[in-house]
């Protein structure tokens, strides 16, 4: 009876292990379910806002948009640089797309060539995927509706609205202004604003030449974000505006110009090749600084074909080229009056005459004057131009005491005016010859009387002479230009602020008077007169030597090629007693400076004396008060006097005559 007792034994200790065992499992599976279900209330309960946002950044993304860009306006708030509505077409490739027989069919609906699709493939091809490239701009309303209505059948195809930069008044301030374009691989860097990923977005434009390029980060702004609904493959659904990032315009930026002055040098010069350039004398404000010809900026933003950039680029009078700050020339006679103040100021004696036969024999040469003046003291010589007088008066001098006062005046010298592109230029003299000559280094006499005409190695720009004359005009501040007024409502210097010119004011005073002759009895006398009543310009003319008469390619006066012909220039200032406006003129192988430049000068001066609220008051002046009646039925009623209006302010402004 043994052997059942021991049976029994065994099985009871084999189900005590098991039920041991049991234990321990349902405990680790009771605290592991407990510890899931802590998990769970803590992911639920605790963190569900996290996992919110976590889940909605799977559902939606968000794109960039980029900022309007910053106006630019001129100095009465005229918009001169602005952004307009714009229809445009984007294709981002996708997987699965076929590239080229979508782009075959968006030519159905918007002009694309063979080329401009070649290009397009090459561009979608090198895109990042998902990434939209650009296929058309401008788009009429007609050709965008009828996209929208066949985008489902066009997948990666979308046509929007963005803003594309335009200019209201084209060609006028293209070369201060400059124009805006797409972004290329070289303008990307790899840290600072232009590592940004909005330089990438299709619509952005950035600056080229001018405000545009120089003031880029300013007019630039912050780029917003369209918040969209994507699928899982990442294609949009829909948008929620509510969730949107607005865009922060850039900063708008007022220009000292005047955009009636700049537009009325635009009409004077036509398809003449040249600048004009006028300051205020009183602050040295830039009121007009045109180059001509120009170009249309509007046609740069939207994109020239290689054959329109050729006709630009090869036109002999260089429309692409800003003459006003970039182009160097000899000043010719305006320079006179540089040699005419070194002299005074190194004790020279006004009365000094010397006699001009149209000839002077000199130093082995014969030189030569456009006319015969007969005995001439300074002021005579600077009224009538005299060659051979100021040959013999820089002579007298010689070259680094010319250069010393020139240099004074602003010659040779590169101003910040907020926009590149300026060169310097060259007032010459001893030190320069040992510069640049080093096998001849020394500065020999036969040097000087051409320098003593603005002829030689000077070279200056019209901005340059601008000053000169804004300089003289004012008789007192060493003026500098000031083209930018103001940066996002921030004030920027004015031109006033740096210092008295160091120059004996008699001596100012003498040459001015000396300008005021050659506009009465001089040079220019037949511009002098500005059609405004008492209101008169000084000036003095110039006539620039292009080539070397002596060479056979040379034209004096506007004869002959039109390049081989002379530079036409000429300096002015008005009012004459009380000096309000500087300006120069160069017509590039226009001539003779009386008959080119001077004429031009006095339109665009006429236009900033007429908006000038004093001198026009000066004008439109009342007449006399007629005697009061005395009869019996006379009553006690005074009548207005009546106004007298100029007839030539009445046609320039359109105000009608009584």
């Amino acid at each position: 009876m043994a052997e059942p007792s021991i049976f029994f034994a065994e099985v009871n200790e084999r189900q005590g292990v098991f039920h041991r065992r049991a234990f321990l499992l349902g405990g680790f599976a009771g605290v592991g379910l407990l510890a899931l279900g802590g998990r769970l209330a803590h992911l639920q309960l605790i963190e569900t806002q996290r996992y919110e946002k976590l889940s909605a950044s799977n559902q939606f993304n968000f794109k960039l948009t980029p900022p309007p860009r910053g106006l630019i306006v001129d100095r009465n708030g005229v918009v001169l640089a602005s952004n307009r509505p714009n229809f445009r077409l984007m294709v981002a490739k996708d997987k699965g797309m076929d590239v080229p027989a979508t782009v075959k069919t968006l030519a159905e609906f918007v002009p694309l060539d063979d080329a401009r699709q070649a290009r397009l493939l090459k561009d979608i091809s090198n895109a990042p995927r998902r990434s939209p490239v650009q296929v058309m701009e401008d788009m009429s309303w007609e050709q965008f509706s009828a996209i929208n209505i066949r985008a489902p059948e066009l997948p990666g195809v979308t046509a929007d609205m963005g803003e594309v930069r335009v200019y209201p008044y084209g060609g006028a301030f293209a070369h201060v202004i400059g124009y805006v374009a797409k972004v290329n691989k070289v303008d990307l860097t790899p840290t600072g604003p232009n590592s940004e990923p909005i330089l990438l977005n299709p619509g952005f434009r950035i600056g080229r030449q001018g405000v545009e390029q120089a003031f880029d980060l300013d007019l630039r702004g912050k780029p917003g974000a369209q918040k969209v609904e994507v699928d899982a493959n990442g294609h949009e659904v829909s948008t929620d505006p509510a969730g949107d990032i607005k865009a922060i315009p850039g900063k708008e930026i007022v220009l000292t110009l005047d955009a009636d002055i700049q537009n009325r040098a635009m009409e004077v010069f036509g398809d003449q090749s040249g600048a004009a350039v006028m300051m205020d004398c009183r602050n040295g404000d830039i009121l007009c600084l045109f180059s001509g010809p120009s170009f249309d900026a509007n046609r740069f933003v939207r994109g020239l074909t290689g054959a329109e950039y050729r006709a630009l680029a090869q036109y002999e009078r260089k429309p692409l080229f800003n003459k006003a700050l970039t182009a160097t020339y000899p000043p010719g006679s305006t320079f006179k009056t540089m040699v005419a103040l070194a002299a005074l100021e190194n004790g020279y004696d006004p009365k000094t005459v010397h006699v001009c036969n149209k000839a002077w024999p000199w130093g082995g040469r014969v030189w030569h004057c456009d006319e015969a003046h007969g005995a001439l003291d300074l002021k005579a010589a600077i009224a009538k131009s005299c060659d051979i007088y100021f040959y013999q008066c820089a002579l007298t001098l010689g070259p680094d005491k010319i250069a010393a006062v020139a240099r004074k005046f602003g010659l040779g010298e590169v101003f910040d005016i907020g926009i590149p592109g300026q060169k310097a230029g060259l007032v010459p003299d001893t030190a320069y010859k040992r510069r640049a000559f080093k096998k001849d280094p020394v500065w020999h006499p036969g040097e000087t009387p051409s320098m003593g005409i603005g002829q030689g190695y000077t070279h200056l720009n019209p901005l340059q002479l601008c000053v000169q004359a804004a300089r003289i005009a004012n008789g007192a501040k060493a003026l500098h230009p000031r083209l930018i007024r103001s940066i996002g409502g921030v004030e920027q210097p004015r031109g006033s602020d740096f210092g008295e010119l160091p120059v004996d004011k008699e001596h100012l005073q003498f040459v001015r008077e000396a300008m005021t002759a050659v506009t009465t009895t001089g040079t220019a006398a037949a511009y002098g007169d500005m059609g405004l009543g008492d209101i008169r310009m000084a000036g003095k003319t110039g006539t620039a030597q292009a080539m070397n008469y002596a060479s056979g390619h040379g034209a004096h006066g506007a004869v002959g090629e039109w390049k081989y012909r002379d530079h036409a220039w000429f300096i002015a200032f008005a009012p004459t007693d009380e000096p309000r406006y500087a300006m120069s003129v160069l017509v590039e192988h226009g001539g003779f400076g009386a008959a080119a430049a001077a004429p031009r000068a006095r339109e665009i001066m006429r236009v900033a004396l007429l908006k000038d609220p004093e001198i026009r008051a000066k004008v439109e002046r009342p007449l006399p008060m007629p005697a009061a009646p005395t009869g019996p039925d006379s009553g006690d009623a005074v009548p207005e006097p009546p106004t007298v209006i100029d007839p030539a302010v009445a046609a320039a402004t359109g105000t009608p005559t009584p």
